[in-house]
Order: structure tokens, then sequence, then C-alpha cells
């Protein structure tokens, strides 16, 4: 999905535009836009989508009626336009700094004191929000997608060895885990925080899942290691959260699934985006490699 193609399914919501116009956030597995007040999410036209959308939407209540600072749905239902699931959110107030790591720890450590939903809440018409399933974090589950999306842009041999590699880590994932599995974020990052005058608040709740709890930490390890977070940064995150997650045994398994899963992310952007095409290849390539020291580049 373009900006082009994303621009047309807002047109066709129909929802007031100021005079401004939409202004394009992030272009990634959502093309994002500021309308006004709000913000609006528009996904892919992939069917399974809007059902993660919909999950997003009652995660965003149960975080509410939890006192977890995080983005808020301004309608409780996804719209279904053209295919494309869309979702309407309250824009938060301008940041007043950048989000470092510490804040996601901070944040972290309210997502992992909760109980699943399933149990916190009663389900009850007094409860105010009704009881939901956490699907598990489906790390790679999306890997097949992003590589069809992918297409001929990519050597097959490639896209062969990334679905190989998703294979071996799937058979491994049987961890013995540090910390008690429960609910995570699934996508731990300081670009999923915004830090306003009241403080770090979560946004991006799609990947909220039930599972390993080391899933969380190890996305900001790796940010050390790969995407050239400095060691400092890395050391205040451990701090607040009170525990590196290098020092468990499982930490490779998770890191290699994820570097999977981030390869093949990226090459989905491959066919339209030649810096995706340049950057999905020198991921692959270190992969091959096994050179860890290699950096990468968000995208």
């Amino acid at each position: 999905m373009d900006e082009a193609r994303a621009r047309d399914v807002l047109d066709a919501a129909e929802l007031p535009v100021p005079a401004g116009g939409a202004r394009l956030l992030t272009l990634g597995e959502n093309a994002v836009f500021a309308v006004g007040e709000l913000v609006v999410k528009v996904g892919r036209a992939v069917p399974e989508l809007l059902a993660r959308a919909r999950r997003e939407l009652t995660v965003a209540a149960w975080l509410e009626k939890a006192g977890v600072p995080a983005v808020r749905a301004a309608e409780a239902e996804a719209r279904l336009v053209d295919g494309h699931p869309v979702t309407l959110w309250h824009r938060l107030p301008e940041a007043v700094r950048p989000a470092e790591p510490r804040d996601v720890a901070a944040l972290l450590r309210l997502v992992h004191e909760l109980d699943s939903p399933s149990d916190s809440l009663s389900g009850s018409p007094s409860s105010g929000s009704p009881s939901f399933e956490l699907p598990r974090r489906e790390l790679l589950g999306g890997v097949e997608r992003w590589l069809r999306l992918a297409g001929d842009a990519i050597d097959p041999a490639d896209a062969d060895y990334l679905r190989e590699r998703r294979d071996g880590f799937a058979a491994a994932a049987a961890l013995t885990p540090h910390l008690t599995p429960g609910p995570i974020h699934g996508d731990a990052l300081p670009r999923n925080v915004v830090v306003g005058p009241s403080g770090p608040v979560l946004v991006d709740l799609e990947t909220f899942s039930s599972d390993l709890r080391e899933h969380d930490l190890v996305v900001m390890a790796l940010s050390r290691d790969r995407y050239g977070l400095s060691p400092e940064a890395y050391d205040g995150f451990v701090s607040v959260y009170g525990w590196d997650v290098r020092e468990w045994e499982g930490c490779a398994v998770l890191r290699g699934a994820r570097e999977t899963a981030s390869c093949a992310w990226v090459a989905q952007h491959a066919p339209a985006n030649p810096k995706a095409l340049a950057e999905f290849r020198r991921r692959v390539a270190s992969l091959r490699d096994g050179d860890a020291t290699v950096r990468w580049y968000p995208f």
C-alpha cells in the first residue's frame, strides 16, 4: 500500500478533513494520518488485519480501564473501507522531547504488572469492558505475507533463506522464561512511545499479546546490537526495568527470530523503494555471514 492508495481510502471514509488536509505521519504496516484532532490508521487490505484492528481498539479500552498511559480510541469500532481496516484515535499532545529507552522501560513495568484481560475483566455489565483473550506473540507470523508482498523485487534465494530461518526458530520456540508470562506490548521501541506534557504514553497497540515478557526486552537488546543504540542508553533501560534480558539463555533464540521477522518486514517495501531493497539485502547478507556486528538502519 502506497500513500496514494491510503489517501484514496481516507477519502472514501468520508471523515471531516480540516482545510489543511490530512498529514501523513508514518507509512509502514499502516498508513497513519493526522486529521485535525484525530489520528487515522489505514491498514492494508488483508482480511486478518481487520480482526487485528478490532483487537487493538479493545486493548486500548482495557489499558484505559487499567490506568496504563496509552493512546485512546476515538471510535470503539473499526471501519472497513474498500477492504481496508480504518481506526480513529484521539491525537496526543505534541511531544515535549523524544522518547528514550528509559521511558519504554517505565511503561513496560506497568504493562508487565497486568494480569491477563481474560482474568482481570469479569465480563459483567458493571465492569465496563468485556473479557477478551490476547493472542500469542506471533513474531514470525507475518513473514510469509511480507515476502509475498515483496514478490520479484527480492532474490528468491533470499526469500527461501528467511523461510528456513523462520521455520528453524519456530521449532526452537519452547523456551523456559525467567519472567512470568503475561501481557506484552510486542514492539516495545521508543518510536512507539510519545512523551507529552503528562509523561510517556504507549502508542501502536496492535502487537499486544500474552506471551513471554522477554519478547519486550529483547527488542531493546537488539537495538543496542544492530541499530546503534548506545550502551549508556541501553544501561538506562535495564536500570529502570530492573533486569537485563541478555543474562537469559533464551535471548539468542528470540533475538534471531526477531531479526528474521525484521528482514522480511523490510522486504515488503522493496518493490517501490530502492532504499528498502538495499537495506533488505544488507540485513540478509549479515545473517548469511553470521556477522552480528553489521549495522542495520531503521526503516
